[in-house]
């Protein structure tokens, strides 16, 4: 099941043709090399500062550099004067995800409150990285997506630590539930929003605007934009088998924990991603804004949260067990919903 994009290069194309089979293959090379090839994950792991592991923050920047290179980003200021689709994206990523994901995982996990901790750590976090990646292999607005992750970065920074206090130290004894208070460094979120999206946001913004100024508009979108297009899938891939390498034998040593941890996961996934796109379509803010909107409603900053779970609770903890079962559920479910927005565009936004 491929993912239908518009070919704009041979590279590209044969890459998009089977998508899917060459993420899954990545996934199963990234978890191959973990169990039998012992010397790859440790090498990964030693090339880490902090809670960052540098090579998959590599591939991670080298992934979102072409989507941010893409953006007309003269075309931003129409994103935030689009108050409609910009409040529903903030009650959907700040008010309606939270709460799902706490109800999730109260529902599922009330005897394990520290794969909770887990849980509710990635509720409070929406994504601002991977999402341009989704967005862009399930042709949304560029400039949309690009506006409202800026729009959630700037809220990450200051309500991160405030919403983990209150979902995890005021809500839970409200239900009766027992949760781990985490301790959130301001400076920690801050530094992951830097990393993940400042600089490949600030890499993007001068790239192009040197480019179009050296080469014209024409040039840059018709020329250079596809023959830098690729990168993102390629450094997708070997984002994918850094993270399944270095992480994966979470899944292999407790699949019973690990499947508990990703029921909740993938129906907040995909319940977050429907709502959105309703909620787009009763707004008629047509496909390729309700598609943004969607992604960025329904994907989560787990590098933020592996990090505030690693910093608080510890490497072998099992808040951070919980936490890092995350990306590794979104990658294969993102992948289902760029296919279904393709379906939503083919029956609900035809005209």
């Amino acid at each position: 099941m491929g993912t239908n994009l518009p070919a704009s290069s041979p590279h590209l194309a044969f890459l998009d043709r089977f998508l899917t089979v060459w993420i899954f293959a990545a996934m199963a090379v990234g978890l191959a090399l973990g169990r039998m090839v012992p010397a790859v994950p440790h090498a990964l792991a030693a090339m880490s500062s902090g809670a960052t592991n540098i090579p998959i923050a590599v591939g991670l920047i080298c992934m979102l550099f072409p989507p941010l290179a893409k953006v007309r980003y003269e075309a931003l200021g129409q994103v935030f004067r689009d108050t409609r689709v910009l409040g529903l994206s903030f009650v959907l990523a700040w008010v309606v995800a939270p709460a799902f994901l706490f109800a999730l995982a109260a529902l599922t996990l009330p005897d394990k409150p520290a794969y909770m901790t887990g849980l509710i750590l990635i509720g409070i976090a929406p994504c601002i990285a991977m999402v341009l990646v989704w967005n862009q292999l399930a042709r949304g607005s560029a400039e949309y997506v690009t506006g409202l992750v800026a729009f959630n970065s700037l809220f990450q920074i200051v309500f991160y630590a405030p919403m983990a206090w209150f979902y995890l130290a005021v809500v839970p004894p409200l239900f009766g539930l027992q949760a781990q208070v985490a301790h959130v460094d301001f400076a920690l979120v801050a530094r992951a929003v830097l990393t993940y999206l400042g600089i490949p946001f600030a890499s993007g913004f001068l790239f192009r605007t040197a480019m179009v100024r050296a080469k014209g508009v024409d040039w840059y979108e018709n020329v250079l934009v596809p023959a830098i297009s690729p990168l993102t899938l390629v450094a997708l891939l070997f984002t994918i088998i850094a993270m399944f390498s270095l992480k994966g034998d979470a899944i292999v040593a407790l699949p019973g924990d690990a499947l508990r941890v990703a029921i909740p996961l993938v129906i907040f996934f995909v319940v977050m991603f429907v709502l959105a796109f309703v909620g787009g379509r009763l707004l008629g803010a047509g496909y390729a804004r309700t598609t943004a909107l969607a992604f960025t409603a329904a994907s989560n900053n787990f590098e933020l949260a592996i990090a505030v779970a690693v910093a608080a609770f510890g490497l072998a903890s099992p808040v951070a067990f919980a936490a890092v079962i995350g990306p590794l559920v979104e990658v294969p479910v993102m992948i289902g919903l760029v296919n279904l927005a393709f379906w939503f565009e083919r029956h609900w936004f035809a005209d």
